[in-house]
């Protein structure tokens, strides 16, 4: 795995605000106080149009991820969670946030309604110094840049204003992909993505999609959706350009999702090969990658913060250079956790700047 950059070493604690207090952005406050490491981050605005009363209900207990750990409290004008006050609003526009009255160095997008440079600006043009966005720009030019925690960190410089942190999916198989690029070459690559449901789906047949397949019950079916996964892929391994197509389905579980990886392979190679370079990929990045050899089932990876987890015992080679992998990987907490990540590593970044600017000022007597 490329390490662009050491881990950043924050010269003061970073102020995020969190836009959007559904599925990601609550897991991204649960995983910023389930970790000791990100002691060094606070949240200190959450905006979400929802009544506090079922924000607080809905941060305490979780039916995926469980009883939260620590007390939830309503407080006048928003929530004490687990002994910290966050103030909360409740603007549908960005416009409309109070935004340049908060002191924050990073808003965390997570409403997932906010794709396009024109409506990510508004957060700019409202007073939010930054934005990491929770899923890709709708094309590339939207966004300053595309981050995949581990593979590109390097393409983050601290004058950008609006960075995304690309997709649950993504993250997970961009680093599968680039390792098999370096070690063995990648001739052409598919991959089916069975993904849990969405909220974008209804529990019983309705109209809540374009889509004539999003409008059948989602507990009762496998769904095939389109993905933009390869364009995804694409994105971050240029290399790969016309050599990636993908499909997605969504299964009835409420949560983890797999990718089934048929590749093929430029160099000959094994089952117990490519499994060994699999487990060194682990032992080299054990935050983002692991490995199983046991005979586990996806609801075994609920809560893990990986990126991916690769089931050694799903490796199967045909004539050699022909494989086909199984991969499982949390698509709520693994990307959680990947948000927090960027987010510390662009901080590192912008601190930085402003430690050298200061310094740069003092010198000259300014």
């Amino acid at each position: 795995m490329p390490a662009d950059r050491p881990e950043p070493v924050l010269s003061r604690p970073l102020r995020i605000a969190i836009n959007g207090y559904g599925r990601i952005g609550r897991c991204v406050l649960r995983a910023l106080m389930e970790s000791p490491h990100r002691r060094h981050m606070d949240v200190v605005a959450i905006n979400e149009p929802a009544d506090l009363e079922s924000m607080a209900y809905l941060t305490r207990f979780d039916s995926t991820h469980g009883v939260f750990p620590g007390e939830v409290r309503l407080i006048d004008g928003g929530l004490e969670i687990a002994g910290r006050t966050i103030p909360v609003f409740h603007a549908r526009n960005p416009a409309d946030g109070p935004w340049d009255r908060l002191e924050f160095d990073l808003l965390l997008e997570c409403s997932g309604a906010f794709a396009t440079r024109d409506r990510l600006q508004a957060f700019l043009d409202a007073g939010c110094p930054r934005v990491l966005v929770s899923h890709p720009g709708k094309s590339a030019a939207d966004v300053d840049c595309t981050i995949v925690h581990g593979i590109n960190d390097g393409d983050l410089r601290a004058d950008q204003r609006i960075v995304s942190a690309a997709s649950c999916t993504t993250n997970a198989a961009v680093p599968i992909l680039d390792l098999l690029e370096r070690r063995l070459g990648v001739e052409s690559a598919f991959l089916t993505t069975l993904h849990s449901v969405m909220n974008d789906q209804p529990m019983i047949d309705g109209y809540h999609h374009a889509d004539l397949r999003r409008t059948r019950s989602a507990m009762q079916s496998i769904v095939p959706v389109a993905t933009g996964l390869a364009q995804g892929i694409e994105r971050m391994l240029p290399g790969l350009a016309g050599r990636i197509q993908a499909k997605a389905v969504r299964v009835p579980i409420l949560n983890v999702s797999a990718i089934d990886l048929a590749v093929n392979l430029r160099q000959d190679t094994s089952t117990a090969i490519l499994n060994a370079l699999f487990s060194e990929a682990a032992r080299a990045r054990p935050d983002l990658i692991a490995c199983t050899s046991q005979p586990q089932a996806s609801v075994d990876f609920n809560h893990d913060p990986h990126s991916v987890v690769i089931d050694l015992g799903q490796t199967r080679v045909n004539q050699h250079r022909f494989a086909n992998l199984m991969i499982w990987f949390d698509n709520e907490w693994g990307f959680a956790n990947r948000m927090l990540d960027v987010a510390r590593v662009w901080a590192g970044l912008f601190q930085d700047a402003a430690v050298q600017a200061h310094a740069h000022l003092s010198s000259s007597g300014a």
